[in-house]
């Protein structure tokens, strides 16, 4: 490999959320990376603070042009200069859009389980959750598009939250699934936030379809969050981009990004996307087959070792999904015990809706050895676990 993703870097005492954790600790949980950031995004950025004026910036051209180049690029989907809006993250996108695009009490609906902030960002926006569980059979999940229907019927139900890729359990929805959702959302007048985020962490050999992309249908009721950030170990600069083919959507987005002040790029936020999706694409690709390898590699441990856990099937995140319920439907003692006994800190399934207790979440962005030691860690757990049940 040309870059180094087995360098360990030592990110305690360095203001890090995620390394905020007792000495001796190893945190495998909030998703963000342990590389280092491909090397054409660190010289952007060194180039722009060598600058020594950090006043109010501005977006541009060269920001248009990355997003519009990788998307028609890398996943076919021709986005125009005007559908672009800069806000300051997806989880702040998607807050104020809930607040902007839906009324106090109406409905937000998604799938389950989910990335746990779907629901802080409805319920704290006065808004109620509609949960929609995934079917999960024989250890896999497909959506259950009769009760999606019937969700989507009820009229206090007007906003839908799509995660896709899906966060927790890595899964690239098929164009024939996207299109469904498109088709069932736009006959229930239902407007669709797509989280992308995750969307260029897909495992070589595949690739995730934009929603807005499926049809004219998709387009006209989608609100796209895109960003550089998870998948170029950017998750600390506040950049991501709200891609709006419908003309009168936009408007009503763009209001409500400006008045909560989310539209202002700081200096390292105006660059970033440039340096990642113009200069740094052979890093991810790189990135993408280690990440994919440390897959791989925890499958097999834990087959082989840990024969209680189901790995749930992936094609996309550096997240693996783990399925304990054949040791405990108690996931939050589990992920207590864990911690506790090894250090190991995962994330507890339980705040991801009904569908997630008895399932952990573990990151593996993180240098092999790191990933040999969670992974050892997990064991001594599950086993020591086991023994005192």
């Amino acid at each position: 490999m040309k870059y180094d993703f087995d360098k360990v870097i030592d990110r305690r005492n360095a203001g890090t959320q995620k390394w905020d954790v007792a000495p001796g600790e190893l945190p495998m949980s909030m998703a963000d990376m342990d590389f280092e950031a491909a090397p054409a995004i660190r010289k952007a950025f060194e180039e722009r603070i060598a600058h020594p004026n950090y006043g109010y910036t501005d977006i541009l051209p060269e920001w248009y042009e990355a997003y519009m180049t990788w998307w028609d690029k890398r996943h076919h989907w021709k986005i125009e200069k005007d559908w672009l809006i800069f806000s300051m993250g997806v989880i702040p996108t998607l807050s104020t859009s809930v607040r902007k695009l839906t009324y106090p009490a109406e409905k937000v609906c998604f799938f389950t389980p989910s990335y746990n902030l779907f629901f802080n960002s409805s319920v704290n926006n006065g808004r109620f959750v509609k949960e929609c569980p995934l079917h999960y059979e024989n250890g896999e999940y497909s959506i259950d598009f009769d009760r999606f229907e019937e969700y989507l019927s009820d009229p206090q139900v007007t906003l839908m939250v799509l995660c896709n890729p899906h966060n927790p359990i890595g899964k690239i929805w098929s164009r024939e699934e996207l299109q469904r959702i498109a088709h069932l959302c736009k006959e229930h007048n239902v407007t669709v936030l797509a989280d992308e985020i995750h969307c260029d962490l897909t495992d070589p050999g595949c690739e995730y379809i934009p929603f807005a992309s499926v049809s004219e249908e998709a387009a006209d009721i989608c609100v796209a969050m895109l960003a550089p950030t998870k998948a170029f170990s950017l998750a600390g600069i506040q950049t991501s981009a709200i891609a709006i083919p419908n003309r009168f959507l936009r408007h009503k987005v763009w209001r409500a990004i400006n008045t909560d002040e989310l539209a202002e790029p700081n200096i390292l936020a105006a660059v970033a996307p440039a340096a990642a999706f113009l200069h740094s694409g052979d890093w991810l690709d790189e990135a993408r087959q280690y990440i994919y390898d440390n897959k791989q590699y925890a499958r097999a441990f834990i087959k082989e070792r840990i024969p209680e856990v189901w790995v749930v099937p992936s094609q996309a995140t550096y997240l693996l999904w783990f399925d304990c319920r054949k040791i405990t439907d108690d996931s939050q003692a589990l992920f207590e015990f864990i911690r506790k006994e090894t250090g190991l800190v995962l994330i507890d399934g339980s705040g991801y809706g009904d569908g997630g207790k008895g399932f952990l979440r573990m990151n593996l962005a993180y240098p092999r050895s790191q990933v040999e030691d969670g992974l050892s860690r997990f064991e001594k757990g599950i086993k020591a676990f086991l023994t005192q049940k």
